[in-house]
């Protein structure tokens, strides 16, 4: 196995032998904390030194707990490794080298190889639920499944990004144990697994930091989801940075996905966090991390980021197949095709220009490999933060989709797929959450709110159609029916998703260390010309019209290796037809 150890760190229970473990808790606020074991004995905790608190106590493996704080409240472990139930429930002291791995050569996998697959761990059966799917994946010609947050969160249905305990995995989708397995079989598929991980905020439910470390926040600075944390604190630092190498050392993820980092005001932490990560990770192991930032700011990218989820790049190609520019897609209208031209040729579209509000968003990024991007059609939000979670496949025009499938597919950016795009699935995915009581009510209500500024859902009596996030039929609508994938209908999709990355491991792959932007042209309305130099010194030429009329075309070069046409066609001279995406590869270009 590489050479990552897991850190002793302070925050969390530590197993001393079989019979002792250490239990620590950063409490600035608290007079006095007591370790509870339930079912026995309440032992006090010794004060440290800056608001720590700790006792080595006779129990092991398998101990449930509480801490109790100034005599009065009862609290689960903010660094809990597992809830014995809800965020509510005691915690359980887990033993970390509990599980005998099977695949202890695995080093990874180069991010060049990547196509990720996201998914919601709870939508596919909890985590030997999604083992069930490995093999089809691997088959299909995914390298990577990327699981959205599983960190503990209130009730038994969320997205993920409500969760209060980030360092236990949610009991409602199985054990510790049974995480270790699939990720130990994914392995064995040649799959990476990667996590959606949130480090920007705590849920609203289960959070008790507030009563006993309210240091943990910073009043003067709010984020979407109120106070933000303070990662000016060594203590907080170390806490986030701690679960990180927990994910990648002890259940040996392969990367982390760092949800919202626009929200974290220090960026000292997050240039910190990946330090720390490529310290411990050594030079053998393939570790990746990826971040989501709405900032667009590339510099992260030379700073021990593998890359970074390209919104920029969807916002373009969504609303050319929807004709859709409301809300944060009004920043890519109007010359929309202009800017599908520059996110081809330099990543962001967004580098420093003033977007619909008036301000300034991103850093130049053509400087950086087109594999510091990750491009997708759909993902969790850009479905799910639909009203009625539709997909593409219900919204576009069947052609337009496959042209851009192809042009995702078999760019030189790192694609992703959301779970059942690539048999065309056509259950909705909604947003779904499983609060009660007043949180409930204003769950939904904000939910509805959230499209009022939105012509179709002006009156209220039209946003009451909207479906309500914590009733479990809007849960059970998400699930895709796997059963169908091989209909028709169904089947023809999942054909093209295959054919599609059998050509990019075949023929792109190979070619990417060393790969950059080239250039690009407009050719007409929604059609564009790209090209991008691969690393052996060939040209990738990607031809795309997601337009209703032909547009104008150089001739490919002669001796232009076509490797797809998402559709046959018989162009008139120097055009191409509408709909139509064609891949060349130009060899020895140099």
């Amino acid at each position: 196995m590489p050479s990552m150890r897991a850190p002793i760190g302070r925050h969390g229970p530590q197993l001393l032998d079989c019979n002792t473990t250490r239990f620590r808790l950063w409490a600035p606020d608290a007079a006095s904390v007591a370790l509870v074991i339930v079912g026995g004995e309440t032992l006090p905790m010794q004060p440290e030194a800056d608001g720590w608190y700790g006792v080595d106590a006779p129990y092991g493996a398998g101990t449930l707990y509480r801490f109790l704080i100034d005599g009065e409240l009862q609290v689960p472990d903010p660094a809990s490794r597992a809830q014995a139930g809800d965020v509510h429930a005691p915690s359980v002291v887990v033993d970390p080298n509990d599980y005998l791995w099977r695949h202890t050569d695995w080093q990874g996998r180069p991010w060049h190889e990547t196509v990720i697959y996201e998914l919601h761990v709870g939508l596919l059966g909890g985590f030997a639920g999604v083992e069930q799917h490995l093999a089809d994946l691997a088959a299909l010609g995914v390298t990577a499944i990327e699981l959205m947050p599983i960190a503990e969160f209130p009730g038994e249905r969320n997205w993920g990004y409500d969760g209060v305990l980030p360092y236990a995995p949610e009991a409602a989708y199985g054990s510790p144990t049974e995480l270790k397995q699939l990720i130990d079989s994914a392995h064995g598929h040649g799959l990476m697994v990667f996590l959606d991980v949130v480090y920007n905020h705590f849920g609203p439910d289960g959070n008790y930091l507030s009563r006993y470390a309210s240091p943990f926040f910073r009043h003067d600075q709010q984020t979407p989801w109120g106070d933000a944390i303070d990662f000016r604190r060594r203590e907080v630092r170390d806490f986030f940075i701690d679960n990180a190498l927990m994910w990648l050392q002890e259940y040996r993820f392969d990367g982390l996905r760092l949800d919202a980092v626009h929200a974290i005001s220090e960026r000292s932490f997050l240039t910190e966090l990946a330090e720390r990560v490529r310290a411990q990770a050594g030079s053998e192991r393939h570790v990746h991390l990826v971040l989501e930032n709405e900032d667009n700011r590339a510099s992260l990218l030379e700073q021990h980021y593998t890359a970074q989820w390209n919104d920029d790049g969807h916002n373009v190609l969504h609303p050319l197949l929807t004709d859709e520019s409301q809300g944060y897609y009004a920043d890519y209208h109007p010359e929309t095709t202009t800017k599908l031209a520059r996110f081809l040729a330099e990543g962001f579209v967004y580098q420093g220009e003033n977007n619909r509000r008036g301000e300034a968003r991103g850093e130049p990024s053509a400087h950086l490999s087109p594999t510091a991007f990750v491009l997708f059609l759909q993902n969790h939000d850009q479905v799910g933060n639909r009203a009625f979670g539709e997909r593409l496949v219900s919204l576009a025009e069947p052609d337009a989709l496959k042209a851009a499938t192809a042009a995702m597919l078999l760019s030189p950016m790192v694609p992703l797929l959301f779970m059942g795009e690539e048999w065309g699935a056509r259950q909705p995915f909604l947003f779904f959450t499983s609060h009660h009581g007043e949180l409930a009510d204003a769950v939904r209500d904000g939910r509805r709110n959230e499209f009022a500024e939105f012509a179709e859902f002006a009156d209220e009596a039209t946003r009451e159609r909207i479906p309500d996030p914590n009733a479990i039929a809007t849960f059970d609508a998400s699930r895709p029916d796997f059963s169908a994938r091989h209909e028709p209908g169904h089947a023809e999709w999942l054909a093209l998703y295959r054919q599609l990355l059998s050509i990019r491991h075949r023929e792109i792959v190979p070619r990417l260390p060393g790969a950059r932007f080239f250039a690009s042209h407009v050719l007409g309305e929604a059609a564009v010309l790209a090209k991008w130099k691969l690393g052996d010194g060939s040209l990738l030429r990607l031809e795309l019209n997601l337009g209703e009329q032909a547009a104008p075309l150089p001739k490919a070069p002669p001796g232009a290796q076509l490797l797809f046409a998402s559709r046959e066609t018989v162009d008139a001279r120097d055009a191409l037809a509408p709909r139509l995406a064609r891949l060349y590869l130009e060899k020895n270009h140099d």
